[in-house]
């Protein structure tokens, strides 16, 4: 049971994993550190806990027992990952830590469903290139369990450091969390207020993922303008196909893309005198004006191609 005191946490001794840390490290966050752990398999121990993970062989979430090795495990998600000892304790209480039931869902995603699944002998990531994988959360916290030549050491002390640590991940992914939540609210706001909604205009500095994977879960935009960071210039990027593509729903024409800042072909072709720079990817232009990258925009609405060229339509 949490109380307002030192709240009583257990966990198995021994190894340890991402999802054990990181379900401590959610517990730290929710009790504001009132917390003493112990990790142990004495059954005494774990029935006089206050909160008992990833040992115990018990889910109860009302009784704060969040173990997942037992027949029947923990249970799935709807996408079918089983939830690890992480994952119980963060669907429990993610959305009181987070104060937003969006944020909780997207770290869930992002973070616990991961590291779920590697708990639980899930493959999730198929390689490209043979043997080649990506280098995550589990490896990180895992780098630090020791090695066969370093024996004289404290498991519990080595433990605790990399549940501070995650402590200090978790916090920073729920402030982005929150920030992402609130900057697709406003995305979407400018979307709907857009008189062509082909064109998208926004007036802050948002991430490049954010607006992508916003935007692109609607049918007609096309290009979207926004400042860059701090203010400085303006740019028009090429909306992806859907959330889950780099593939542009429409580049801008192949004859602009010098790649050279200040290129006086750019501004003759494009028409626009402050036009600045066009990647050579055909996704973005820059521009000194939120005018300028806005006529950019509509200029490439205009254009098609031919014969894998570019070309002006006539007005």
């Amino acid at each position: 049971m949490i109380t307002k005191g030192i709240n009583n946490l257990v966990t198995h001794n021994g190894s340890f994993h991402a999802d054990d840390i990181f379900a401590c490290a959610t517990l730290h966050i929710l009790l504001d550190g009132r917390i003493r752990v112990t990790r142990t398999r004495e059954p005494e121990l774990i029935q006089n806990a206050d909160i008992v993970f990833d040992v115990g062989g018990i889910y109860d979430p009302e009784t704060d027992r969040f173990d997942h090795h037992q027949s029947g495990g923990g249970g799935k998600r709807p996408n079918g990952i089983d939830y690890a000892s992480f994952g119980l304790v963060w669907k429990k209480y993610g959305e009181q830590i987070c104060g937003d039931k969006e944020v909780a869902e997207e770290i869930d995603r992002k973070i616990a469903a991961p590291i779920d699944a590697i708990d639980n002998g899930i493959d999730i990531v198929t390689s490209k290139f043979g043997n080649i994988f990506p280098y995550n959360a589990d490896q990180i916290f895992l780098a630090y369990h020791p090695t066969w030549k370093e024996v004289d050491v404290n498991m519990d002390e080595i433990f605790m450091e990399q549940v501070e640590k995650a402590v200090e991940v978790l916090k920073r992914e729920i402030q982005v969390g929150k920030d992402d939540a609130e900057g697709r609210r406003i995305i979407v706001d400018s979307y709907n207020k857009a008189e062509d909604k082909r064109i998208v205009i926004l007036e802050t500095s948002f991430p490049r993922y954010l607006i992508q994977k916003t935007l692109s879960k609607f049918p007609e935009p096309i290009y979207v303008i926004y400042p860059g960071i701090f203010g400085k210039n303006w740019k028009a990027e090429a909306i992806a196909k859907n959330p889950n593509t780099l593939e542009s729903r429409k580049m801008f024409p192949e004859s602009w893309r010098f790649g050279i800042n200040n290129d006086p072909r750019l501004k003759e072709l494009t028409g626009v005198p402050d036009a600045l720079f066009a990647h050579r990817g055909g996704f973005l232009i820059t521009s000194h004006s939120k005018e300028g990258a806005i006529a950019i925009a509509k200029k490439s609405l205009l254009v098609k191609e031919k014969k894998n060229l570019w070309h002006l339509l006539t007005s």
